[in-house]
This record gives structure tokens, C-alpha cells and sequence, in this order.
């Protein structure tokens, strides 16, 4: 695996929503809507919603966005939004998973079909790329939580299944990353807050079993690929299983 690339093989890149803050805040609040609406509205009662809400807090959004999130589901002033994942291959034989949350079905499936098709992609059937992947919870923590050996004892208490750490880069920051199947996810977060404290973000992702290398001309397709797809206001992420080296990632400025 490529040194600091690590974590972003995973999922893309934090830097790239960082530039899209009002538009990440916007599906931070569909989540925190859609949780809301289809649970109680008490994030104490409600896993899902708890988890929305952390990882709106994970990305700074103001209190005052996500008590209105709540609010519009209780008032039932929101659309009827499904959630699909879709599945296909990139530039260089790469793994994609797109998770999507939309009021219109066809409309993001057209787009997705879209945006795969003018970036050197193919859409594939359901199944085709997630046979490649486990879905796990994922909680992050930053390096001041404790050393390698205090979290790994800490997520060997609460149940996890691994913890890796994430040698960071000069974009983003060394952290502890703790897996945990994705049914045991809220039953670990709540046990790691008692020795940790509260975790930076949890997430249910996709982690890929193997990674396939990328390089050369594919790389920067399959990034420009993966760029539209974060664009799409109805895609919430996107999972992938590529690796890129540090010389590529490099040569792309």
C-alpha cells in the first residue's frame, strides 16, 4: 500500500469536500434528515442518527444546520429520498462503490451512467465490485487520543476487529483508524468514548480485501472520474480499491 495514499484508497479525499464546504453540509443534512425521518428524532434512541450527526460535527457545520436538518424531518417538509449504491470500474481496472441518496431514481442513475461513461469508466451490475470490499464501522481517532498499543487495548475492549494508523500527509493529519464489523458499530463507539473520549468521525464504509495498482495516464483519469462523481449533488461517497504511488500522486501537482 502507498505510504500517506493509504487512507485515501479507501475513500476519496477529504481535501477535495473540503473545497465543496456548502455542498458537503448539504448532504450532511439530507443524511441528518433521513435518519431523523425514518427513526426517532432523539440522537440517545436513534444509532443512525447519532452517527449522522457526529459526522456532521466531524466537519464542523454549525449546531444551528443540524437542528434544522432534525426539524425539517419532524415537520415533514422533506422529499422521499432512497438510498442506492452503484457499482463499476475506473481507469486502470480500479473498484468503484457510489453511495447515493436521492428524491429520484432515475435522475441519479442517469447521471452516474453519465459521468462513468465520459470518464473512462463502466458502470457494472449490482454485486460486480462489492464482492471486493468488506462493509465495516469505522471510527477515527486523532493521534492525541493515545499511543498504538493504549487504542489497540482500548478497541480490543470495546470489540473492534482491527485498528490501523494512517501516517497522514501534509493535508491531513496522523490518526487511529479502528474497524469494527458494521452491526457492532454504535455498541464500540459508545466504549471507546469511555476510555478515549469522543472519535473525530464514524463512518460504515466499504474497505477494500486487495488493492489494485493504478499508474501512468489512468491515474489522473480515474481521479478526474472520481471528482465528478463527488460533484453529483445525489452521491454521498465513493469507495474505491485503487492504489497510487507517491510518484504519481506527485506528478499531479
Amino acid at each position: 500500500m502507498a505510504g500517506h495514499s493509504k487512507f485515501k484508497n479507501i475513500q476519496f479525499r477529504k481535501g477535495a469536500q473540503d473545497k465543496k464546504r456548502s455542498k458537503l453540509f448539504s448532504k450532511l443534512s439530507r443524511d441528518i434528515t433521513l435518519a431523523a425521518k425514518t427513526g426517532i428524532a432523539d440522537p440517545n434512541m436513534n444509532p443512525r442518527l447519532r452517527l449522522a450527526i457526529t459526522n456532521a460535527r466531524a466537519e464542523s457545520m454549525p449546531k444551528d444546520n443540524i437542528d434544522r436538518a432534525i426539524k425539517k424531518a419532524l415537520g415533514g417538509e422533506t422529499d422521499s429520498y432512497e438510498e442506492i449504491r452503484y457499482e463499476g470500474f475506473g481507469p486502470g481496472g480500479a473498484g468503484l462503490i457510489i453511495e447515493v441518496l436521492t428524491d429520484n431514481r432515475n435522475r441519479a442513475a442517469a447521471n452516474v451512467r453519465t459521468i462513468f461513461g465520459k470518464n473512462g469508466g463502466n458502470l457494472g451490475e449490482s454485486g460486480s465490485v462489492s464482492f471486493m470490499f468488506d462493509r465495516l464501522g469505522q471510527i477515527i481517532y486523532p493521534m492525541a487520543a493515545g499511543s498504538e498499543d493504549a487504542v489497540m487495548e482500548a478497541a480490543i475492549e470495546a470489540g473492534a476487529a482491527d485498528v490501523e494508523t494512517d501516517p497522514g500527509d501534509e493535508d491531513t493529519p496522523a490518526t487511529h483508524v479502528v474497524y469494527t464489523a458494521f452491526e457492532d458499530l454504535g455498541g464500540v463507539v459508545e466504549a471507546l468514548e469511555a476510555t478515549l473520549g469522543p472519535a473525530k468521525s464514524t463512518a460504515i464504509v466499504w474497505k477494500p480485501k486487495t488493492l489494485t495498482p493504478v499508474s501512468g495516464d489512468d491515474t489522473a483519469t480515474l481521479l478526474k472520474l472520481i471528482d465528478a462523481l463527488d460533484d453529483d449533488d445525489d452521491v454521498q461517497t465513493v469507495f474505491g480499491n485503487y492504489d497510487i504511488s507517491d510518484e504519481d500522486l506527485a506528478k499531479l501537482g
